[in-house]
């Protein structure tokens, strides 16, 4: 079995795909569509980050595919309906640099709220700037939070245990962690924040979401962040209020465009202005989350490929699998296929007429789609495939052997 992985997965990534027997080719950045398309031929894992984009021509070039692997928190870069179609597993790490990106958010907002940069540039310049002008604490002050899942509702206790007042909305009927206080609408949350920070995901509709109508809402001499999605914030506007004054400072860590190397060259309209913070897209790169996340989503990877497992699969049924298929003589199948009456009875049937006993079977479905594990004591062999592989209903079919 062969993973691809792009854009310098960790190594403890590798290491756990190497130790179940996978042969692991790496490439240091990012692959654009066409370079991607042509490596798929022969490769049943692929490891992304956020630059690669696996779009249906790419799935429609990899007819071995079995998972893609998504080492970062976001799916938008991954066509997962498409994958689904094809019985492709899609994996991320939700979890894992959760507060590598909390922490910079804090180190972010302390660093506007004293002007830490521009402070910094002077020293450098040769020039000591002994003076509070302009500098403020943060207790006491308020923070709207736009999004609060994983990272945005971390940062509201972090940022309560710093004496903030905290405000969130979201789309979604979220509870309030502490005593954080949640906004019907996004103008409820921009009129009393004096900090905002987005935290919303990639998907198309949040392309956009904050322009000059919400740059001219906020509090004057207020704060912007944007560590989520690059495409989520109008930057032109953005620096018309920066120009102006009205905002006070910003910081961003991602771009709509951004070069697809470390060390490409990088242009933005917000450079050279005043306490602005530009950071390469870096709110999740600690070597502890690096490592975790390699570490979590190899592990899923692995599952899937040598046991079937689809646990926290952002586009397949869940179903878990026991790590071993048990003594030689059995076997695993892995069906999935569309979710209509009377599929597994069909499977049985197959299974029955083969003479083939079932020691264990799990079924989950998802929307159009199931998936069902079936463990076998018998010989599964190529005819009784081909008739499992021939019902109508089938997407995927794999069969593993115990040996």
């Amino acid at each position: 079995m062969k993973a691809l992985l792009l854009e310098n997965i960790h190594p403890e990534g590798i290491r756990l795909l190497t130790e179940r027997g996978i042969e692991v080719e790496t490439v240091r950045g990012a692959l654009d569509e066409d370079e991607l398309a042509a490596r798929m031929a022969g490769v049943q894992l692929l490891g992304i980050r956020s630059k690669t984009n696996v779009t249906r021509r790419v799935l429609d070039a990899a007819p071995d595919l079995l998972a893609v692997g998504a080492f970062c928190i976001g799916t938008n870069q991954v066509d997962v309906s498409g994958a689904a179609e094809r019985g492709v597993a899609v994996f991320n790490a939700p979890f894992s640099n959760t507060r590598s990106v909390v922490e910079l958010v804090v180190a972010e907002i302390i660093s506007l709220a004293r002007h830490l940069t521009d402070k910094n540039a002077a020293m450098h310049a040769g020039v000591w700037d002994k003076s509070a002008k302009g500098a403020h604490e943060v207790r006491g002050r308020t923070l709207g939070i736009v999004g609060y899942g994983n990272i945005g509702s971390q940062l509201s206790v972090v940022a309560e245990a710093l004496g903030m007042q905290v405000y969130f909305y979201d789309v979604a009927d979220k509870l309030a962690l502490g005593n954080a206080r949640r906004c019907e609408t996004l103008d409820e949350l921009l009129e009393v924040a004096e900090t905002v920070t987005l935290h919303v995901d990639g998907r198309p509709g949040n392309a956009g979401l904050f322009g000059a109508e919400q740059f001219a809402k906020m509090r004057h001499r207020s704060l912007f962040l944007n560590l989520c999605r690059g495409i989520v914030v109008d930057h032109e506007a953005l620096r018309e209020n920066l120009l102006s004054g009205h905002i006070a400072g910003a910081a961003l860590d991602v771009f709509a465009a951004e070069p697809k190397t470390a060390g490409d060259p990088f242009v933005s309209s917000l450079q050279g202005i005043p306490n602005v913070i530009l950071t390469p897209h870096v709110g999740g790169s600690t070597e502890e989350a690096q490592s975790d996340i390699g570490r979590f989503v190899a592990i899923k990877l692995g599952d899937y490929a040598t046991a079937g497992a689809t646990t926290m699969s952002v586009n397949l049924p869940q179903v878990v699998a026991a790590p071993e298929l048990g003594e030689p003589g059995r076997g695993r199948i892995l069906h999935v296929h569309r979710n209509v009456p009377g599929v597994l009875a069909r499977v049985n049937t197959v299974l029955g007429d083969a003479g083939v006993n079932i020691e264990g079977q799990t079924l989950s479905t998802r929307g159009e789609l199931g998936y069902v594990i079936t463990d076998t004591v018998g010989v599964v062999g190529p005819e009784l495939v081909e008739r499992l592989r021939a019902l109508p209903e089938t997407v995927r079919l794999r069969v593993l052997d115990a040996g």
